[in-house]
């Protein structure tokens, strides 16, 4: 049967009915294949399946018990429901195939790190993933979405799931609402209004607690971003900075992420958070490191960065910047909040040069200035900053 490797992953695509006729020559194989490729994730796409008897059961029974991982993808109605009536999508990972689209000719409403968002109709949008891998990826978000929704928090929930080519979509209701970046961009004039109803909601989101154990930590996510960014740090800047963020206490409060006003709409007077893959639980500073990176870091050796990827000038990025500041902090003095932001900016580095790390951006000359840029401003912060918890 053919096989697709890359990446570490082998893809396996067996065709017509797998019966008792069939069934010992495609365990077999099966087995042959996964032996020919000891530890490699191993998927069987079952898109060519038409029929499937209890003897084929019995062979994937056969293979989950001699110790191969494996899971099972594209199944058809008719085969899935055979899985699931014999109890097996219980024993074994079984996804069902989700129906087909084109976004051929369909009006381009968005764009992100991950994909691209576009209009069906008057009443439909689809995210369409980048990534042939990025099942997962919407599993989780419409996961943690129903986690934030059922504990009191705006958000929208993706209602299916479909295929686009070789990769896949998120389906959601298209909402008569604009963002928080589209209300800025078209009103100016009310920034100042805007930017706190923004951060007012921001602070709403921090207050809500998960139980504990439903989500993960931010912290450990900033931990093995700087694992990854190691090789840019001396040996004690590492060790200091990981010191900072082992010593942060468990903290349940929500973290969305990647809380820029791209990802927060205004429905009906509401604001709703939207992009839910991010969602984490932890300390305040770690969303608002990632609003530095998304308003400060990148135009700050791309004059001109915020119009290009927000629609706003430079200058608007920073009066969104220093709005959240002095809206979020408004109780602290002006000294509290300068300390307070150099931990915020240290935090921050992190990110970004994990950012640049993992993408095209560390390639060009520009991302090769902005790290050289970001190892600077982590050896200036280190003397001011004793640790990353806010006074």
């Amino acid at each position: 049967m053919r096989t697709d490797s890359k990446n570490g992953k082998v893809i396996v695509y067996p065709e017509g009915g797998i019966d008792s006729n069939t069934a010992d020559g495609v365990f077999k194989e099966l087995a042959e294949i996964t032996a020919e490729n000891e530890g490699a994730e191993f998927e069987i796409n079952m898109e060519a399946v038409e029929y499937i008897s209890s003897a084929g059961l019995r062979s994937f029974m056969k293979l989950q018990k001699s110790g191969i991982s494996m899971k099972l993808t594209e199944l058809s109605p008719s085969v899935y429901e055979i899985f699931e009536v014999t109890g097996f999508t219980e024993i074994l990972d079984i996804k069902k195939a989700y129906r087909r689209i084109s976004v051929d000719g369909c009006e381009v409403i968005g764009r992100g790190f991950y994909g691209t968002v576009y209009r069906i109709d008057d009443d439909t949008i689809v995210k369409a993933y980048s990534s042939p891998d990025s099942l997962s990826m919407i599993e989780n978000e419409q996961k943690k979405a129903k986690q934030a929704f059922l504990n009191g928090i705006p958000t929208a929930i993706s209602y299916d799931i479909v295929r686009i080519g070789d990769s896949y979509g998120s389906v959601f209701e298209m909402l008569k609402a604009n963002t928080f970046n589209d209300l800025i961009k078209d009103n100016p004039e009310d920034a100042d209004n805007i930017i706190k109803t923004y951060v007012d909601f921001i602070k709403q989101v921090h207050e809500t607690e998960m139980p504990p154990g439903e989500l993960h930590y931010a912290r450990d996510n900033f931990l093995q971003a700087l694992d990854v960014v190691r090789k840019y740090l001396s040996d004690d800047e590492y060790e200091i900075l990981k010191g900072y963020l082992q010593k942060l206490p468990d903290d349940n409060h929500v973290i969305h992420g990647d809380f820029q006003m791209k990802n927060v709409m205004m429905v009906d007077g509401e604001p709703m958070l939207i992009d839910m893959d991010t969602l984490a639980v932890g300390q305040p500073i770690f969303d608002l490191a990632g609003l530095y990176v998304s308003y400060k870091s990148f135009v700050e050796d791309e004059p001109g960065n915020c119009m290009m990827f927000l629609g706003i000038p430079d200058e608007m990025g920073d009066r969104i910047w220093n709005g959240i500041i002095d809206n979020y902090f408004s109780e602290k003095s002006a000294k509290e909040k300068e300390s307070i932001c150099d931990k915020i900016k240290l935090a921050a580095a992190i990110r970004f040069l994990y950012i640049l790390d993992i993408s095209d951006y560390k390639n060009s000359d520009l991302g090769q200035v902005r790290i050289e840029h970001t190892k600077e401003h982590i050896k200036e912060l280190i003397p001011k900053v004793d640790s990353l918890l806010f006074p």
